[in-house]
């Protein structure tokens, strides 16, 4: 019956509209079809990359907690592929320059929005400059796990946009070994990490606020998870992790939220 339905009230009637009338005259009708053919296209494989970004990245999970005090947060880059998250570009070791940043590919970028939904404060337009008028910037930073303080630098300035320490990317930054994880949190603000390597941590404790130190386009929290890394290797050299959140693996676009606490 339903199929009857169907076939009476969309293919029939589909079968009975003038075809040959709805065609395209002329060479610019026929060039207007073909380009709206090429762009659907492209929608249509884009969309798909999309979809495809959320599911469970290839590489081994490693779980932490929320990494921030109050707020709202925004995924700028996350997912597992390089439409949702630009950081995986590295992990290709085949690539010499990308060797250096290969256990960062799995990172996870945020921003915050303020109470308007931008991720300026107040109803100034999304646009970071100056960089003290960002949503994130001197937002509280949270140990997502337990663990021991690897490495800390927190005396790195803090940029206005559009400028940024291409020499030290990671600007002021935290290392904690978490088990057998590694969690580095980068381009914190300067003089706000309290806290030297060797110091323990409780999951909760305060590491320090966002700043826009570092390799830096506008005040954001960077956090990537990878394994030890050798003894007397540079401080990002163990195998790359990927990073499920408060249970939850995180694409561009998704939001990381807390009220309270």
């Amino acid at each position: 019956m339903m199929a009857l339905v169907l076939l009476t009230q969309v293919a029939l009637p589909l079968a009975l509209l003038p075809w040959p009338f709805l065609l395209p005259a002329g060479t610019s009708g026929w060039g207007g079809l073909v380009v709206s053919g090429i762009l659907l296209c492209f929608g249509v494989w884009f969309a798909a990359r999309a979809v495809a970004g959320k599911t469970l990245s290839p590489v081994e999970m490693f779980d932490i907690a929320n990494p921030f005090g109050p707020g709202h947060f925004l995924v700028g880059h996350g997912g597992s592929n390089t439409l949702l998250n630009s950081h995986l570009k590295t992990l290709v070791a085949s690539v010499e320059r990308f060797r250096p940043w290969h256990r960062q590919s799995c990172a996870v970028d945020f921003f915050g929005l303020g109470r308007w939904g931008l991720r300026a404060r107040g109803r100034r337009r999304a646009d970071p400059r100056p960089m003290r008028s960002s949503a994130i910037f001197h937002a509280e930073v949270r140990a997502p796990c337990a663990g021991v303080v690897v490495a800390a630098e927190g005396g790195m300035p803090d940029f206005d946009v559009p400028n940024e320490d291409t020499v030290n990317r990671m600007g002021n930054h935290l290392i904690l070994r978490c088990g057998n994880a590694e969690i580095v949190l980068a381009h914190m603000r300067q003089g706000s990490i309290p806290l030297s390597p060797g110091d323990a941590v409780a999951l909760g404790d305060r590491l320090g606020e966002v700043g826009n130190s570092g390799a830096s386009a506008e005040p954001h929290l960077h956090i990537h998870a990878q394994r030890t890394a050798p003894e007397r290797a540079p401080p990002i050299s163990g195998a790359p992790l990927a990073l499920r959140i408060d249970g939850w693996f995180l694409v561009r676009g998704n939001l990381l939220d807390r009220v309270s606490g």
